[in-house]
């Protein structure tokens, strides 16, 4: 075996290495998300080095030169051809280089397929998904936690939608945050969308207009300077709202919330 298919938001990537240890680390850390016999949208070579800082850059940065987009932070270096959909990474043999690169690509992907990612908690009750969007702190760990049993969690850190239509779907993914729990790997149709806060007691308020496209905007995962595709997630953000109920969400740690929710 000399690569791994990894599929997230029906986008599979191909993601090959030399090493089979690394391989195998990545089977088992995307569990639910490998898909050996799809057919790769991408494909991203992995070269190994030894531990220790790889760039200077401290923080992420996302930048392109004729066509070719270059990642950068301490622990990687990738570089990026979004016409030929390839790439390479320099990292060493560690889960949070790959997963980086891997949620950057799929931003960059979404950018062009009326899509985001965004740092938002999202689950599916009753056949529709629910967006709960919010900082660190804000209770996306909180509201997963307090889910009933009929409810199925798609992620408690990172959320994947695209356009369907004239609405959105929202997929599962295995970008984990306080939970350390991968999503279901499934997909439902975007109901609401929630921005949380704590306050003294369970509360939803309609957020329309510029407001909710500022606090969406606020909460996506975009690194890439880049005026068009920046562009395009304005512009998704402003669909988004368009179509899909967006509301303040203030809660208590308390699972009647939920009666609030679906």
């Amino acid at each position: 075996m000399t690569g791994v298919i990894i599929e997230i938001g029906q986008v599979p990537i191909l993601v090959n290495s030399k090493n089979p240890d690394f391989l195998k680390m990545l089977q088992e850390r995307y569990t639910g998300f490998i898909s050996p016999g799809a057919p790769p949208a991408f494909e991203l070579d992995v070269e190994l080095v030894p531990p220790g800082k790889i760039t200077e850059q401290e923080d992420i940065v996302v930048s392109v030169n004729s066509g070719q987009w270059l990642i950068e932070r301490g622990d990687m270096r990738a570089e990026l051809n979004l016409s030929s959909r390839t790439g390479r990474i320099v990292q060493s043999a560690n889960p949070y280089s790959i997963d980086s690169a891997l949620r950057i690509i799929h931003s960059l992907l979404l950018a062009g397929q009326g899509g985001l990612l965004v740092h938002a908690a999202s689950a599916v009750r009753n056949g529709n998904a629910f967006l709960f969007a919010g900082v660190s702190g804000a209770g996306k760990t909180t509201i997963s936690r307090l889910a009933p049993a009929d409810v199925i969690l798609l992620t408690d850190e990172i959320s994947y939608l695209r356009r369907n239509g004239a609405g959105y779907v929202a997929y599962g993914t295995p970008f984990a945050g306080e939970l350390a729990k991968l999503g279901e790997n499934l997909q439902a149709p975007l109901a609401a969308c929630y921005l949380l806060q704590h306050g003294p007691e369970n509360a939803v308020e309609p957020v329309e207009g510029v407001a909710a496209v500022r606090a969406i905007l606020q909460n996506v995962l975009f690194f890439a300077r880049d005026p068009e595709l920046v562009s395009m997630v304005f512009d998704t953000a402003w669909k988004l709202v368009r179509s899909v109920p967006v509301y303040r969400l203030t809660f208590l740690p308390d699972a009647r919330v939920w009666e609030l929710i679906a």
